[in-house]
């Protein structure tokens, strides 16, 4: 039950929920750029199917970003779709279906959807999922449009004006409001950061607890979202939170990276060595120049008329903040998109020293490969 509880987590958003190091993987990747007219249509499949963890925003921006001018919006199935262009604007002859995580899948995380959807190429993946559900379903991630996971823990600095971390908030017993289930609460009890008492798992990712209590709790958020809307959107707070990065605190999984079936590797090597470089300059381009991007992203939100809302004004204060933090960025490298295997095996360790249920001999090698990307695409 305990690895069920951790799966249905990861379902949730971020929101409401990299680069190799010298001695980290062999992978050198590909050093040919890739795209133009008509550059996937021999190697890839005619449709080429991306499934996400939550509505569209723009921690999704480099998915939006490869999406032509003739895109359109499916209401029902929650999908959107179009040609599949390059950096210059061309149509590389495949379709690119971007499709909605969160409730559209029943929120079962990404992983699960995979196992029953064979038309689903690839899916957003993080090192926690896929450690989980590795037994099950082995995926293999590709490319990591995002370099640090933007979910944070936030605070009013007004009411703690001490608090500087997570482990500040642990030191001082302050109740957190949070998902049931997140990995890294179970890393940071582990290590002593915080404790179980100050745990309430009742968060329902909506802002009227933290308001209706006056900032006297710590929530969970994201960074690249919750303090902007706390200031501008929520007028019963209309002021500045303070937070730390999950990442910055220690556990430095990589979210949000696109992961094929290990299975499939062979069958899409050809496409992949093409098209992973796409979505490495589709993330560059995305943060250098964000606005017809985002305008795909609410229009998108705006036709499916759900309960998740977002405008211009969370959408601009995102793509501002990836630059910023480096959520979107390169690692300790030149290159955007890669992976570092000593980062992810350190993070996978944490989750085994936590008792959490992770093979015993699993590696960042088992979960990732840099041997798509082309190393010349950087920040």
């Amino acid at each position: 039950m305990r690895n069920k509880t951790k799966r249905l987590l990861l379902a949730l958003p971020l929101v409401a929920v990299g680069a190799i190091s010298a001695c980290g993987g062999d992978d050198d990747g590909p050093a040919s750029e890739s795209g133009g007219e008509g550059a996937l249509s021999e190697a890839c499949p005619a449709t080429l199917v991306i499934q996400t963890d939550w509505f569209p925003e723009s921690e999704h921006g480099a998915l939006y970003q490869m999406l032509g001018e003739d895109y359109s919006v499916d209401v029902d199935k929650k999908i959107v779709s179009g040609s599949l262009i390059d950096s210059s604007g061309n149509d590389t002859g495949v379709t690119l279906e971007v499709r909605t995580g969160g409730p559209a899948i029943g929120f079962q995380p990404v992983s699960a959807t995979m196992a029953a959807d064979d038309s689903i190429t690839m899916g957003y993946a993080s090192t926690d999922d896929q450690a989980f559900s590795y037994a099950d379903i082995p995926l293999l991630a590709v490319v990591a449009p995002l370099e640090i996971n933007p979910q944070i823990i936030m605070w009013d600095p007004e009411t703690y004006p001490d608090v500087e971390t997570i482990a500040d908030i642990g030191e001082q017993g302050i109740t957190m409001n949070v998902f049931a289930g997140g990995t890294y609460l179970e890393v940071f009890k582990a290590e002593g950061v915080v404790s179980e008492e100050q745990i309430d798992p009742s968060y329902d990712g909506g802002p009227s607890r933290f308001i209706s209590e006056g900032g006297k709790i710590a929530q969970q958020g994201f960074a690249s979202a919750e303090p902007w809307q706390y200031k501008n959107e929520f007028a019963e707070w209309g002021k500045d939170v303070k937070y730390q990065l999950i990442h910055d605190a220690g556990f430095e999984i990589y979210a949000a990276t696109l992961a094929i079936r290990q299975g499939d590797k062979e069958s899409l090597s050809d496409c992949l060595e093409l098209f992973v470089p796409i979505v490495q300059q589709a993330a560059i381009d995305f943060v250098n120049g964000p606005d017809r991007a985002n305008a795909i992203i609410i229009d998108a939100v705006e036709q499916y008329a759900d309960f998740w809302v977002y405008n211009e004004g969370v959408a601009a204060y995102s793509v501002e903040t990836q630059k910023e933090l480096g959520l979107v960025g390169n690692g300790p490298n030149d290159t955007l998109g890669d992976f570092d295997f000593d980062r992810a095996n350190a993070a996978l360790q944490k989750m085994k020293d936590a008792g959490l249920d992770v093979p015993a001999d699993l590696t960042a090698e088992d979960m990732y490969t840099n041997e798509f990307i082309n190393t010349d695409i950087g920040l």
